[in-house]
């Protein structure tokens, strides 16, 4: 690692640690003319966005990425107006710095509040999805954050364009462009240093992406970590299930889009059910396109399919193959998942509340949902605006981080003269 490698990085989170003062203590009414500035930008620059992506996508193929990493890192006209529209839409939320979170009085007289706050600054570590990096910003800036962000090197030139709209509208409303920086090389020390700290600026490390660099970042970072290590989703065809429902909710959880975390991996269906909807719902992912790989009960009624070994109910595939197995009942599927799952995002289909009620009762994932796709499993989907990413841990936040999710808490006291005894 060079010298100038590390102080440049520790330039950026010095900058970030000023401009984190500055966009704590911006109004509402700055912060949202920002966001709507930069959503105008992301417009009125689609062209120069669409030909840097355009470089990286050539770059990406010419590396022989998978055809999911590609699908990640494409931007066309829709997706471009989807970013805008994403940032406009967090511009509308409720402002969530200086919510009142509880108040209460003490008999001594204190009168004692705990307030929402902004965390500070946020490194911001992912791969190949340039949306990101307006997603990202748009909800660190709207929480009163600042962010420096790490995109992966084959969407570098895509991310770059994307920061000079969104500096763009920080522009407009006055307020620093340090608020939002991207890490300038695709040194892979870069992330190391990030991950240290920079000498103290860095408050929260949120990864977004693969197995391995969750675990990498986990493993390193010296500061707090918000993450989920991986999507291994479920759904679960329970006896009582719609047929049709069970159909066309399965299609749709698998192959939708089939490189995002919230894509369902493994599908589990009541053996009373089984003769009369496996053959209907392979058949339609099969149309689709989608591998099947089947335990040995599903094998023997749908032949077509590849034999399932004890590492697919384990695997993220975030591509169009499915493991499918069949279970006894609701209490069966509950413990495949608890021994195989990653704690993401599970569903259940049935027309039976009983059932239902104990499958959402019972799973101990992020996200439960019935009667419904687990491509829900996104922050937009949940009103969020957008999303950082799914925490699939147990403390400060799960499910889908938006705004909320990026503020801590501090408590203000009031009081008058009181003196402690």
């Amino acid at each position: 690692m060079s010298d100038d490698l590390s102080l440049q990085m520790n330039a950026l989170g010095a900058a970030a640690r000023v401009a984190a003062r500055a966009i704590r203590e911006a109004s509402t009414e700055a912060k949202n003319a920002a966001l709507l500035a930069a959503a105008a930008a992301l417009r009125t620059r689609k062209g120069e966005i669409l030909a840097a992506n355009d470089e990286d996508m050539a770059a990406a193929r010419e590396r022989g990425l998978s055809n999911a990493m590609l699908d990640r890192l494409m931007l066309d006209g829709k997706r471009v107006e989807a970013m805008a529209q994403g940032v406009e839409a967090i511009a509308a939320l409720a402002d969530p710095v200086g919510r009142e979170l509880a108040r209460w009085t003490r008999p001594n007289g204190l009168d004692i509040a705990r307030v929402a706050t902004p965390i500070g600054v946020i490194g911001i570590i992912y791969e190949s999805r340039p949306n990101v990096t307006a997603d990202a910003a748009a909800l660190c800036l709207k929480s009163g954050n600042a962010v420096i962000l790490r995109g992966g090197s084959e969407s570098a030139r895509s991310s770059a364009a994307i920061l000079a709209a969104l500096r763009e509208g920080l522009a407009d409303a006055g307020l620093p462009a340090e608020i939002v920086q991207l890490v300038p090389t695709t040194d892979r020390a870069a992330v190391g240093l990030l991950l240290q700290g920079l000498n103290g600026s860095v408050d929260l490390i949120i990864p977004r992406g693969g197995k391995s660099l969750v675990a990498r970042v986990q493993n390193e970072a010296r500061v707090p970590v918000l993450a989920h290590l991986e999507g291994i989703c479920h759904t679960y065809i329970d006896a009582a299930a719609d047929p049709d429902k069970a159909r066309a909710v399965t299609v749709n959880a698998k192959m939708r889009r089939t490189g995002i975390c919230g894509a369902t991996e493994t599908l589990l269906i009541d053996r009373g059910v089984a003769k009369e909807l496996v053959v209907q719902i392979l058949d339609d992912l099969a149309a689709k396109g989608c591998e099947i790989r089947a335990d040995d009960a599903v094998w023997a009624l749908y032949p077509a399919a590849k034999p399932a070994s004890e590492e697919d109910w384990r695997t993220e595939y975030l591509d169009a193959i499915i493991s499918v197995k069949l279970v006894d009942g609701v209490e069966e599927a509950i413990a495949h998942i608890e021994k195989y799952g990653s704690h993401h995002t599970e569903a259940i289909i049935t027309e039976d509340r009983l059932a239902a009620e104990r499958f959402l009762d019972g799973i101990d994932s992020a996200i439960v949902l019935w009667n419904a796709s687990t491509q829900f499993a996104d922050g937009g989907e949940f009103g969020m605006g957008a999303e950082i990413g799914i925490g699939t841990g147990k403390l400060h936040a799960r499910g889908p981080v938006g705004v909320e999710q990026l503020c801590t808490f501090k408590y203000v006291v009031r009081g008058n003269g009181q003196t402690r005894p």
